[in-house]
This record gives C-alpha cells, structure tokens and sequence, in this order.
C-alpha cells in the first residue's frame, strides 16, 4: 500500500543557539530546489519521528516542564520518541552530536547505527521545548511539529564539523539572529526565530509555548503550559 503522504506526521526540528549572551547565531540549512516540502527555503535540522524513536535508549531524559508541554493536547506520550527524533535529525542533517559518551543496549535501529558508531548515546536533558506548529490543510506534506532549543555548549565536539551530515541540507552555517531575515525562511520559520530572539538572552523556560495549529476548520494560535503530573501516594 503506498503510504499517505498527506497524513500529518509528528516531527521535530532543532534550534542550536550559539553566542547567545553576545551576539547570538542560529544553525540553519538550505533544503533542495527538488524538495517536495519547503523547496530551496533555509529551515532548521529537522523530520519526522520515526517507528524506532520512541524505544531508542536516552542517556538523559528531556526536562519534566517539557515533557508536560509536549503531553498537552496530545492524545498520547510522544515526548521520548520527539526529543529522539530532534536529536537523530540534527545528526544526520548536520553531523552534529547531542549526547553522552556511553555505550547502547541492545540491537540499534538501522537509522541510529551512524550515531552509535561516534560512541554516544541521546541525551535530551539540554532540549527545550519552545514552539509547536501544525502544517496547514492543502500542502504536500503535513507535519505536526515540535521546535526544540538548545544551547551549542552542549553539542559534543567541534559545532563547526560539519563533515559527517548527509545532503538533505546544503549550505549549513551558524548565521547571526540580527541578519536572518535577509535568508529565504518559510513563513513559521520566521515567527519561530522571532520567539528565539525575544529571549535568546533568557536560558529559562518560557512561560508558555506557542501552537499555531492549522486544521480544516480554522487557524488556531495556542499556548501551552504544562500543568504538574499528579504524584503517587
């Protein structure tokens, strides 16, 4: 059965900020002019989370607030399959590694096998969640996706190696928050970065994050709190 392509997917992409206190720069790619989503626009390292993320071993866990946020309007726990998927995407698009040296249990799945190789395992307790978007009615790709930030000082190794990334990005670079305007971005690209600037300065939590849902009915623009998980006695 051929899948369907316009079935709305779960999906993270990643935001790496560097020199935030000075002058910040945000790690960003340039998609194909053949692409079928997003052609030739510049967009973060990101993709759909696949069947194998939600089992991939996590040397750390993502924040509690975060996983509370990523739980709400959520019919199910995507929070450990989309912080495996951002961190997977941000290897294989720019090489870059956000883990912990370790070694994995078990088999691992074919689309980690490149990862494991460096010696690391996912660790996400660096991810902050900050952003949420739902891909509006009508486009050839739909993808229900979830914007993770994280500081460079946590990517292991060299942030300007970019030798081990595959080609669905071209063009990589770490470029300046005051000139990121003049790229070709897509249109919640551009909002995304605007929330980035507003608090690069600020490693604390928002106090809630945005969700720009597009469904068939109406356009929807959401925050999300998170409300603390119940304790058991």
């Amino acid at each position: 059965m051929t899948p369907d392509k316009t079935a709305i997917r779960d999906a993270a992409s990643v935001i790496v900020l560097r020199d935030r206190l000075q002058a910040p720069r945000v790690l960003m790619g340039q998609r194909g002019a053949k692409a079928a989503f997003m052609p030739n626009k510049f967009v973060f390292p990101g993709g759909a989370v696949d069947a194998a993320d939600a089992a991939v071993p996590l040397a750390t866990p993502l924040p509690p607030l975060c996983t509370e946020r990523l739980c709400e309007k959520s019919p199910t726990d995507l929070a450990p399959a989309l912080a495996a998927a951002a961190i997977r995407e941000l290897w294989e698009e720019t090489g870059l590694i956000l883990g912990r040296p370790g070694r994995w249990p078990g088999d691992v799945p074919p689309d980690w096998q490149s990862f494991a190789a460096t010696g690391h395992l996912p660790a996400a307790d660096a991810l902050q969640f900050v952003f949420r978007a739902l891909t509006p009615p009508g486009r050839p790709r739909r993808f229900d996706a979830r914007f993770f930030l994280v500081d460079a000082e946590a990517i292991q190794g060299d942030p300007d190696d970019f030798t081990h990334a595959c080609d669905e990005l071209s063009h990589l670079q770490w470029i300046p928050l005051a000139e990121v305007r003049a790229f070709d971005l897509p249109f919640i690209t551009e909002v995304v970065l605007a929330e980035v600037a507003a608090r690069a300065a600020d490693r604390d939590p928002p106090a809630s994050v945005p969700y720009f849902r597009n469904d068939d009915e109406e356009s929807l623009f959401l925050r999300l709190r998170g409300y603390p998980m119940p304790q058991s006695d």
